[in-house]
């Protein structure tokens, strides 16, 4: 099990092989469909984003209501089959990695390669776990999504497995 903490430098990037297991701390923001969508209309309008993306790693992920004492209520993976569409221009503009669950095709596969990029999987099913490893939410934009809004997590000891590295390599070919 490797311990990573983000950012993530490029050597660190291309060490990881698909099916690593992994325990990653630092910062992530979670972005869902709608949050693309609106990201996108930004980067269309030629506006500044709500977070600094390069290098940045986005969780597929809509958290719940916070508990109190808790910094997110229950948060786990989305399926990353729904963002696959904007995965690529992102990660041409510098994203540094996803987050989420499921299979990306081959657009993401060569964006990932071609950028130096990693997709981490989150395992489904796991969101109580999930939200427990956050130890600070902070709403950064899109506040009217809701739980689909864009947060800034910070995580810590988040268990993951590289689904897709920057080399090729992708879990779902086995």
């Amino acid at each position: 099990m490797k311990r990573l903490t983000l950012p993530l430098a490029k050597e660190q990037i291309f060490a990881l092989k698909a099916g690593d297991s992994v325990l990653l701390s630092g910062t992530v923001f979670t972005a869902r469909d709608c949050a693309h969508r609106r990201i996108f209309e930004l980067l269309d309008a030629d506006m500044p984003l709500p977070f600094e993306l390069k290098g940045a790693f986005l969780y597929y992920a809509g958290p719940c209501p916070a508990p109190i004492g808790k910094a997110t209520g229950s948060c786990g993976p989305t399926t990353s089959a729904r963002m696959e569409p904007f995965a690529p221009r992102l990660l041409d503009l510098g994203l540094g990695g996803m987050i989420g669950k499921g299979e990306m095709g081959e657009a993401v596969r060569a964006a990932l390669v071609r950028n130096g990029a990693v997709y981490f999987a989150a395992i489904g099913g796991a969101g109580a776990f999930y939200g427990n490893a956050v130890k600070h939410s902070e709403c950064v934009a899109f506040e009217d999504l809701l739980s689909e809004a864009v947060y800034r997590f910070e995580i810590e000891n988040f268990p993951l497995v590289v689904a897709m590295d920057a080399h090729g390599g992708s879990i779902y070919d086995r």
